[in-house]
């Protein structure tokens, strides 16, 4: 959202109103050098999520299969998943959403987990992938870390925070004045010629998304490791200790996401799992008698699990099957409909339970917004979110066009918007910017060492300041 502000290499006597907007514009151009490459990433990579998520499956092509007769029980179909890998181990089962889909198994084998497809009818395997192999998977470790573990997501975690200042400044450029109307502020101007239609294409569709894209920065922020797990999500989780005179396990529901991408709803991840255990009420020790796979299947669709929904399997003797759907994973179009049930793998008995309804203000808004986010609840939510993520590329395309037609002619400096000599309202900056370092720990520290670094040596030291004019 940039502007046609002409540079000016001096502004010691500019009004302070004038002033204040060349600063905004300086802040929004060094915003946008450093978050323009993420946003772009971002809005690629979700555009490649959001087909295999809508058009084909997280996992690639849709396994069709004719449904005749009688589906084979669930554990025979276990079967003829682990007989393609013996030595793996039985993770997690996904129940088909319709009678004509494929069940899916995910196992475990070795370092790698693979999803297989097989026909629940006749128990014939039709095809396997290794899960983080995929097109969808690819696409959202790149959206999450950029391929470099905790480095891209702290990196992603000061892009987003960043991309606030980005819509924060870029909305107070485009506010109307001069008596222009709101109308008129939304309308681009097509007549216009050169920089000037491009930046009316630049400021209105950005004025157009800015709430979707405050409401995508934010939700994404969520999930990042400092704000998100360690600040937001750390006091919104569930608190296990609901579940009465229930055993705990030292895993967290964490454990059960496998790969790059969270399967496990945000509000629940950090809540220690319950345990499975042998003793009777009486206290007395009794025999295990295993609960199989498919009794817990049955178990499911008895408590009211329909179409899609997933089943983990215990990993070790105090283990439980789990038994969980929600939009996030695409189970459902409903982020209300959200529910998890854990049952003891030897008695079958449903040992804890938690619904949408259980989950706090953060975690209910989180489970709604990121069903919004990955486009989950429907055709109508690929389409919006298909506009907005090209909206995203088109703004950050004009952005660079922009620059690069008011750059210095035949040079190749950075050529920023200049900083006023007698900037108003610095301290609120200052302040802001510690107030900003509190709520978003890696963001404010980045915001204070470019403001610092903005006035001390770029506007200090000749080379520099040659540079970055």
């Amino acid at each position: 959202m940039a502007t046609d502000t002409p540079s000016i290499r001096r502004t010691a006597s500019l009004p302070s109103a004038n002033a204040f907007y060349i600063a905004a514009w300086r802040w929004h151009f060094y915003a946008g050098v450093f978050v323009v490459p993420f946003l772009l990433v971002l809005a690629i990579t979700g555009l490649i999520m959001l087909y295999f998520n809508s058009i084909e499956t997280r996992f690639g092509e849709r396994h069709l299969v004719d449904p005749v007769g009688d589906p084979l029980p669930v554990t025979d179909q276990a079967l003829s998943a682990t007989a393609l890998f013996p030595d793996g181990s039985l993770k997690q089962y996904i129940a088909p959403p319709l009678s004509d889909r494929a069940g899916l198994f995910s196992i475990d084998v070795g370092e790698k987990n693979m999803v297989v497809a097989v026909d629940p009818y006749t128990g014939e395997t039709l095809g396997s992938v290794e899960k983080d192999s995929t097109w969808f998977y690819f696409a959202s470790d790149i959206h999450g870390t950029l391929l470099i573990g905790d480095l891209g997501d702290r990196l992603m975690e000061i892009a987003a925070g960043l991309g606030i200042i980005l819509l924060v400044t870029g909305l107070y450029l485009w506010w109307p004045r001069d008596d222009t109307g709101f109308a008129s502020a939304l309308v681009p101007d097509l007549s216009r010629r050169g920089r000037g239609l491009w930046k009316e294409l630049h400021v209105k569709t950005g004025a157009w998304i800015s709430v979707v894209l405050l409401f995508f920065l934010i939700s994404g922020l969520a999930w990042t490791g400092i704000w998100g797990g360690q600040f937001v999500q750390a006091w919104s989780t569930f608190p296990a200790e609901k579940w009465e005179a229930i055993p705990l396990s030292d895993d967290t529901h964490a454990t059960m996401n496998h790969g790059a991408l969270h399967e496990v709803p945000w509000g629940l991840e950090q809540t220690r799992m319950p345990m499975s255990t042998l003793i009777a009420a009486s206290g007395d020790q009794v025999a295990p008698s295993s609960f199989s796979l498919n009794e817990v299947v049955v178990l499911a669709r008895d408590i009211g699990f329909d179409e899609q929904f997933r089943v983990n399997v215990p990993s070790d003797p105090t283990g439980v099957y789990t038994i969980s759907a929600d939009s996030m994973d695409g189970d459902t179009t409903d982020p209300t409909g959200d529910r998890t049930v854990h049952v003891d793998q030897y008695s079958g008995a449903i040992i804890a339970e938690v619904g949408f309804a259980d989950y706090g203000v953060a975690a209910k808004s989180m489970a709604v917004g990121i069903a919004l986010h990955q486009g989950d609840m429907g055709l109508w939510n690929t389409i919006l979110n298909t506009i907005f993520c090209l909206s995203i590329v088109f703004i950050c395309v004009s952005g660079v066009v922009m620059w690069w037609k008011r750059r210095p002619s035949g040079a190749l400096r950075l050529a920023p918007p200049p900083l006023p000599v007698d900037l108003p309202l610095w301290k609120g900056a200052v302040f802001i910017g510690l107030l900003l370092s509190l709520a978003f720990p890696l963001v404010g520290l980045t915001l204070l060492a470019a403001m610092a670094l903005d006035l001390l040596v770029l506007s200090r030291i000749t080379a520099f300041r040659r540079a970055f004019s």
